[in-house]
């Protein structure tokens, strides 16, 4: 087996089971329109984009019904986090739920277009139907063209035809406001055009109600050796179109086609009425598929509005260097595990806009708080109405401090740094955040002399990308070194701080010059930094014969790019027995 395939067979056996759906459908419905005898009659108007359009609209369903359920988060941190019997794999997948959000969001994107493009084409066939075809099929299936209606109007008057035009609109709002550049940068407009997911959904379902897509409901065979034999109430399409048309193209297969093609005068003309053969919608089945997803949506929402009217005491605001807030907060019957993260608004700022914070907290502690660093409108005004930059800011009392709502605390990959026996953490500039409440958390843990705990090491490297960027977590270090070193416990926790850039010749030479001395001149720590960014083949090859044998957990925060780099490093330096090297199992933080 690949040393790879226990890291990642999992996540691609649901890919694969995910995709086969869709191909399944897509093939099952196209089958179905394509040859099923029940929409002849409808083919003979339109060709082959009615089963591209069926088929497409089925895949449509199909993700529209998994799309909400990503996004439940009390439900996924339940699965992951308070299901103890949830095994590590599962819990793995549940943490790519955005990701899988997102995959099923470019599927919808895909079939819409699709489809759009399929109905574009059937509109035009059932507006251009020749009258050699429209004598030759019930009247009722082309609800375009009757002579005297005008095709314009009908597409911006029908049910499925105004519904559509505001799915593709409101679908490309809420994608295009998606991509990442413009979700970094206006964060306001993905966060309120997302919530047209509300007229998306209620369009999707209205979109079919109509029916304007009609089969036949009675279709037969004919016995043309004993046409007495056959039952009035049914009717043979293959016949009756021939018989109507003079096209006998279709009667390949009818061994007696020479007897229906004199059949001119006889039983046919009352057998192949067109008034015979009755044609209905199927009526609509899209909210069949959503139905049950957007129940569970609708709870999750109600579950998380009354969390997040509940009271939030501020106790304390701390203005960091580099430009970070830190909020302390108390919240009645509020438990979080470490390394979870919380949603925060501030409706003096903005009423309806809700922000992601990682607790730097840790569950031991009697608060919980967030790390915000000042990078947008939102943070800044937050900031300033906390009194961060004020003049004797330090004064504010805490009636006068803004009002904090909070929804959560969900689960993260970070949680699972306890289930290993060696943990890896990971962070790269902001990414660093997660793992204050994870060090902390462990900390305390080793102090409880009745906690036993399945982590024995901790490796953490944390990468810099300058000498001023987050003083606040360079001095949890600081003390956290200080306990270690007062209790004679440094080897339970090892770190690594990488500077990648910032230095300047002056500070160079201080630094060749100040080598020798006990310390980081940078820092503060007894950890010397390390210049330039790591060599990550040296460092899993070193881990992996430090601990032989041993699953190691990795966890990563951090840019997208680096993500890759890690990912690569951990499947190429496992070994897939488990016996004579270690295992290194991927975890990134993803909200």
């Amino acid at each position: 087996m690949p040393s790879w395939l226990f890291n990642e067979g999992p996540k691609w056996l649901f890919m694969f089971l995910w995709l086969g759906a869709n191909i399944g459908l897509y093939f099952g419905f196209h089958y179905r329109f394509e040859l099923g005898i029940k929409y002849y009659y409808l083919r003979k108007i339109l060709g082959s984009a009615l089963a591209v359009a069926r088929g497409s609209a089925a895949c449509l369903n199909f993700n529209c019904m998994l799309i909400l359920i990503p996004v439940c988060r009390n439900l996924i941190s339940m699965m992951r986090g308070s299901c103890r019997c949830t095994p590590r794999s599962v819990r793995r997948i549940l943490d790519k739920n955005l990701t899988f959000h997102k995959l099923v969001a470019w599927a919808v994107v895909f079939h819409t277009a699709l489809h759009t493009g399929a109905h574009m084409f059937n509109y035009l066939f059932f507006l251009t139907a020749g009258k050699e075809v429209m004598n030759a099929v019930p009247s009722d299936l082309n609800p375009v063209a009757d002579g005297e209606t005008d095709g314009i109007k009908v597409m911006f008057t029908t049910v499925a035809g105004v519904t559509g035009h505001v799915i593709i609109i409101v679908l490309f709002l809420m994608v295009t406001s998606s991509i990442e550049v413009m979700r970094r940068s206006y964060f306001e407009i993905f966060w309120y055009t997302h919530h047209l997911f509300v007229i998306f959904f209620g369009c999707l379902i209205a979109h079919g109600v109509q029916g304007l897509v009609k089969g036949q409901t009675n279709p037969g065979v004919y016995n043309a050796n004993n046409p007495d034999e056959n039952d009035d109430t049914l009717q043979d399409p293959l016949v009756c179109y021939a018989f109507h048309s003079g096209d006998y193209s279709d009667l390949s297969d009818y061994n007696n086609i020479s007897v229906i093609k004199g059949n001119k005068n006889g039983d046919l003309v009352s057998y192949c009425a067109l008034g015979n053969a009755t044609v209905a919608a199927g009526g609509a089945q899209t909210w069949k598929w959503v139905i049950g997803p957007l129940f569970l949506y609708f709870l999750e929402r109600i579950v998380r509005f009354y969390r997040s009217c509940q009271q939030v005491v501020v106790t304390k605001v701390v203005a960091h260097p580099s430009k970070v807030l830190e909020i302390q907060m108390k919240k009645r019957g509020f438990h979080a595990e470490a390394g979870q993260y919380v949603f925060v608004s501030a409706p003096e700022v903005r009423y309806f806009e809700w922000h992601p914070f990682t607790l730097t907290s840790s569950p031991e502690e009697d608060y919980f708080s967030v790390h915000i660093r000042l990078v947008g409108d939102w943070t800044e005004k937050l900031a300033k109405r906390c009194g961060m930059g004020v003049k004797d800011a330090d004064f504010k009392q805490a009636y006068e401090m803004p009002v904090i709502l909070i929804d959560g605390p969900f689960g993260t990959p970070s949680e699972d740094i306890f289930r290993h026996e060696v943990g890896i953490g990971i962070g790269a500039g902001i990414g660093v955040t997660p793992f204050a409440s994870v060090l902390k958390s462990l900390w305390y843990q080793s102090l409880d002399p009745h906690t036993t705990m399945k982590l024995k090491k901790v490796y953490f490297f944390w990468i810099c990308p300058d000498t001023g960027a987050f003083e606040w977590f360079q001095s949890l270090l600081q003390h956290l070194e200080e306990q270690m070193l007062e209790r004679g416990t440094t080897d339970f926790l090892e770190y690594h701080i990488y500077l990648t850039r910032g230095w300047d010749p002056k500070m160079a030479r201080e630094i060749y010059m100040k080598e020798d001395e006990e310390g980081d001149i940078i820092t503060g720590l007894q950890q010397k930094t390390n210049y330039g960014r790591p060599h990550w083949d040296n460092i899993f090859a070193e881990l992996g014969r430090r601990h032989p044998g041993v699953d190691m957990g990795v966890f990563f925060c951090g840019p997208k790019v680096l993500s890759g780099v890690l990912h690569k490093m951990c499947n190429e330096y496992s070994d897939a027995t488990g016996t004579d090297g270690a295992r290194f199992f991927y975890n990134k933080e993803n909200f």
